[in-house]
């Protein structure tokens, strides 16, 4: 599914085609889900899994508390993004019924709670603290519209190179209000 989501975008699949690609009988995928708006759920669970697990490695890669830290958590938004825009879009399209899908809520605080622990360690305050809370948002918002000017090629509107690693260690460390390294 996931590849079909890449090849076609997120709105178009076949269950048929799906079905077809992994070998199965086109009734086999109702074995697991109810129905086919039940499908696309499947691919946005396990790619808020990876993406959860991608932010965490890329932020155990440098000291805790880091500027780095949290600049290596938009990188790994940016990259996830880049390398499965199709999936990137699904999980950010998908939010009809997210209401009625604990699930999927709780994935989504999960994904978010990376940005807000590495800022909590950044700044040495608690988690629960509301200008972590906010400045995490900030954050997660900046690599958000980034990532979806990158993937709808609209970086081109600028003559300044935009080096991701640069431009994030720079939004980081605006928003927690400290320097960003040279």
């Amino acid at each position: 599914m996931r590849a079909l989501v890449e090849t076609h975008g997120p709105d178009v699949f076949s269950v048929a085609q799906a079905a077809r690609r992994a070998g199965v009988t086109s009734a086999a995928p109702y074995e697991h889900f109810k129905d086919r708006q039940e499908i696309p759920c499947g691919v946005v669970s396990e790619a808020m899994d990876h993406l959860q697990t991608a932010k965490k490695s890329a932020a155990a890669a440098h000291p805790t508390g880091s500027l780095e830290a949290v600049a290596a958590i938009g990188l790994a938004y940016v990259d996830f993004a880049r390398v499965g825009s199709g999936v990137f879009r699904l999980v950010f399209g998908l939010t009809e019924g997210h209401e009625n899908a604990p699930d999927r809520q709780q994935k989504g605080a999960s994904c978010l709670g990376v940005v807000v622990q590495a800022v909590g360690d950044r700044l040495g305050r608690p988690l629960e603290d509301p200008d972590v809370q906010r400045r995490a948002y900030m954050l997660w918002s900046f690599v958000h519209g980034h990532s979806f000017l990158h993937i709808d090629m609209k970086t081109n509107v600028t003559t300044a190179e935009i080096d991701d690693w640069l431009y994030l260690t720079e939004i980081s460390g605006a928003v927690l209000g400290l320097a960003a390294p040279t």
